[in-house]
């Protein structure tokens, strides 16, 4: 599945070295990073910016220490300006990341948004990724279920998915099958560990939920 300069679907993701845990992981679990010519270091999100890239797991605590212990600084043989509370600016790019992502399947007739329409296209087995604000009802969200093989998606809040729908908020909201839906799945994945103090993924499931 396309990721910016990604690999295709079908494709396995070439892995790449965490500055801050040394881990190998694959790059669609990770978040680029490049620093310009005037040493300011950039979120590369779609891996498209110029230059060797850095790379820290998608991971709230290895953002943070690759930030606190000068490791950007070290990968790049230089100084490196790293933006103020960087994890937090890593989490409002994905979280506009996903929005405009399901905003795209929304406006390709792929996605709908509401309990009672989400509701209709479970019931029709058009699911693709089931996505539920984190700040829902917990009651209200337990009367829907993921489809069998599904995607689900929990980490955005009710503001954020609204703004994909051009409206104040949403609790609800369902994506047909396709690249489109799966790409959403992987980039909700890459928010919910910089969400997540631990860098877990509770919220986010490329399959079948509870």
């Amino acid at each position: 599945m396309g990721r910016g300069g990604r690999s295709g679907a079908g494709a396995r993701d070439p892995e790449r070295k965490c500055v801050a845990t040394g881990k190998l992981r694959p790059r669609g679990e990770m978040v680029r990073f490049a620093v310009g010519p005037d040493g300011d270091l950039a979120p590369d999100l779609l891996c498209r910016l110029p230059g060797r890239g850095i790379w820290v797991s998608a991971d709230r605590a290895a953002l943070e220490r690759a930030a606190s212990k000068n490791l950007f600084s070290r990968a790049a043989g230089r100084q490196v300006k790293v933006p103020e509370n960087l994890a937090g600016l890593v989490e409002s790019l994905l979280a506009s990341r996903v929005a405009s992502l399901i905003s795209l399947a929304r406006k390709g007739g792929g996605a709908v948004a509401g309990y009672e329409k989400v509701r209709s296209m479970l019931s029709r087995e058009a699911v693709g990724v089931l996505v539920q604000a984190c700040d829902g009802s917990r009651r209200e969200k337990s009367r829907l279920r993921t489809p069998p093989g599904g995607g689900y998606v929990g980490c955005m809040t009710s503001g954020e998915l609204g703004r994909a729908f051009g409206r104040e908020s949403a609790v609800h909201v369902a994506l047909g099958t396709g690249n489109l839906a799966k790409l959403v799945v992987c980039e909700a994945a890459r928010l919910d560990g910089v969400r997540q103090a631990d860098g877990g993924k509770s919220g986010t499931e490329r399959s079948g939920r509870r």
